[in-house]
């Protein structure tokens, strides 16, 4: 039953996932011992092929309640095709409302989903395989608590 309830978030985001015809690519890294080191830098690769389309990049974070911080920093790098940066930022993620401490993203028990838009309608000048690599920018080695991060890619909606 404790298993059943570890992975509810994960496969209600199946779920949805496989209901959303926007999305081009997602994918979550684990840490192991739900702790994510400075050293550890998950790189995700996605293809584009539709150049004229526009697409939104989100970060996905899984935290314990033990995390002990009400935001996390995450620098992400962004590769072309041909291996040269297209972009480097610095995001700042609210996990847990500042005042109060409570979570904000979904979950049951003590794990926590959260999704943020991290780069709104980026244009992919040329079709091929775009490598994200994410750096957790935090002012301490390890940050227990944090179970997973991923990257999730969906085509922008026309307005």
């Amino acid at each position: 039953m404790c298993l059943l309830l570890r992975l509810w978030p994960v496969l209600s985001l199946l779920l949805l996932a496989a209901c959303d015809q926007n999305q081009v690519f997602e994918k979550n890294a684990d840490f192991d011992s739900y702790t994510w080191t400075v050293q550890e830098k998950p790189a995700f690769e996605f293809e584009i092929q539709d150049t004229t389309q526009r697409y939104n990049i989100s970060f996905n974070v899984r935290n314990a309640s033990m995390y002990g911080y009400y935001n996390l920093y995450v620098k992400h790098q962004l590769f072309g095709p041909d291996g040269k940066p297209i972009s480097a930022l610095l995001h700042q993620m609210i996990l847990m409302d500042p005042q109060t401490g409570e979570p904000r993203g979904k979950g049951t028990g003590d794990i926590y989903d959260h999704q943020f838009v991290a780069l709104r309608n980026q244009q992919f000048r040329q079709p091929g395989t775009y490598k994200i690599v994410l750096e957790q920018y935090m002012r301490q080695d390890q940050l227990p608590g944090i179970m997973a991060v991923g990257v999730r890619v969906a085509k922008a909606e026309n307005k």
